[in-house]
């Protein structure tokens, strides 16, 4: 597991190369402001060793945060990370490891009748109903995610992970009602305090595509508050001491800066930050009403509503799925407020200037990349002015 004392050594040995805000709190440790991601890639052999060779030169050059899920590549991506983790000369305490369940895997291949292989492997055995699906390939059920929790332990061939996400829950609207949703959230969540408080997880969260950062009226919305609430009156329900709830993944990037744009989220009580136990999620009771259609207020975007209440945000496709490496991408009123030596460090220091963001996710699947990716963190993100003036 990642430890206050294990990565606080990794800073020690590898912060002087990098620029000061460079690492970043995370639960009682640290962790880098870049990450990897493992999504992108063929379930293939190559890309296997691509993968590997990657995140071992990540891990030894000061990046610390990696991030996975089992249906990535058909499992092989969580394989290649415990691997990497396994053969690195960095300590696992100093590592902070996250991954995702939400998806039904595939394992090593696509089949050739997915339909198929999802009713033999989840379905007959008794691991999921068909009612459970959503678009005959999600669910949401606490024996499902407990299942797909002691598989990715395997997968990664470690007995604890110290984020692990609930993957896209707004798949789920697709089938049933946001107050349905809700309540599967407070199911699972209940389910991952157990895990908590038996050390298989360190906390949880979600990782999202589009619940986040789109307005109330949208078919994917959830309310960022209403989800912090699940996990509270989850853990209250379970008798634990404090609240696991620790982080939420979404896209953010110059394209795709909705997460700070769109106001779709409720502040009622306005605290200020420094009321606010860093790391703790602040609920708002008023939110709680089981009324699951009625839209919160829009005051206040995601990233913004994670900032006041300590709740770390990690940011997907920081490069746009490789698009912000072209020259041209990015407006040059941005670009060039920006520092870095090339599109891709401008594009990732751009990611890490937003408030609240703890670590910008860059998908590495070439050991080429690497080195270019890690340097972006030798130079200084945006101001807090800088970032809002971009948006002014």
């Amino acid at each position: 597991m990642a430890t206050k004392r294990g990565t606080w050594d990794y800073r020690d040995q590898f912060g002087e190369k990098f620029a000061r805000t460079y690492f970043r709190r995370f639960d009682s440790g640290v962790t880098s402001s870049i990450g990897i991601g493992t999504y992108l890639g063929e379930p293939t052999d190559d890309a296997d060793d691509q993968y590997y060779r990657a995140l071992i030169d990540a891990i030894e050059s000061g990046v610390n945060h990696l991030d996975t899920a089992i249906n990535y590549r058909c499992q092989r991506s969580e394989r290649v990370v415990g691997d990497a983790i396994a053969d690195s000369v960095v300590d696992r305490d100093a590592i902070v490891l996250a991954t995702k369940g939400g998806f039904l895997p595939f394992d090593e291949n696509k089949p050739a009748d997915p339909g198929a292989y999802i009713t033999e492997k989840f379905i007959q055995d008794g691991t999921l109903d068909s009612d459970a699906l959503a678009r005959g390939c999600h669910a949401l059920t606490p024996k499902f995610i407990n299942s797909m929790l002691d598989q990715s332990q395997s997968n990664l061939a470690v007995d604890y992970i110290d984020c692990y996400y609930l993957h896209n829950p707004e798949t789920q609207l697709t089938v049933r009602s946001r107050k349905a949703v809700y309540e599967q959230l407070t199911a699972v969540f209940k389910q991952l305090e157990r895990r908590r408080a038996s050390g298989d997880i360190g906390g949880y969260g979600v990782a999202s595509w589009n619940a986040f950062r789109v307005a109330p009226s949208h078919d994917s919305y959830l309310s960022l508050p209403r989800v912090a609430e699940c996990a509270e009156i989850a853990a209250e329900t379970v008798g634990a001491d404090d609240c696991g709830f620790m982080a939420v993944q979404l896209p953010f990037n110059i394209q795709m800066a909705d997460a700070f744009t769109t106001t779709a989220h409720h502040n009622s009580d306005h605290e200020s930050d420094d009321t606010v136990q860093e790391g703790t999620p602040n609920i708002d009771r008023s939110t709680s009403d089981d009324n699951s259609d009625a839209e919160p207020a829009a005051q206040i975007s995601a990233l913004r509503y994670a900032q006041q209440r300590g709740i770390n945000i990690i940011a997907s496709a920081t490069l746009a799925q490789g698009d912000l490496t072209n020259t041209d991408t990015i407006p040059p009123a941005v670009e060039d407020k920006l520092s870095g030596e090339t599109p891709a460090q401008r594009a990732i220091n751009f990611t890490r200037s937003a408030p609240g963001v703890t670590t910008a996710l860059v998908g590495t699947g070439s050991p080429e990349h690497v080195s270019e990716n890690v340097t972006a963190g030798t130079f200084e993100p945006l101001g807090a002015q800088a970032f809002d003036a971009i948006f002014e």
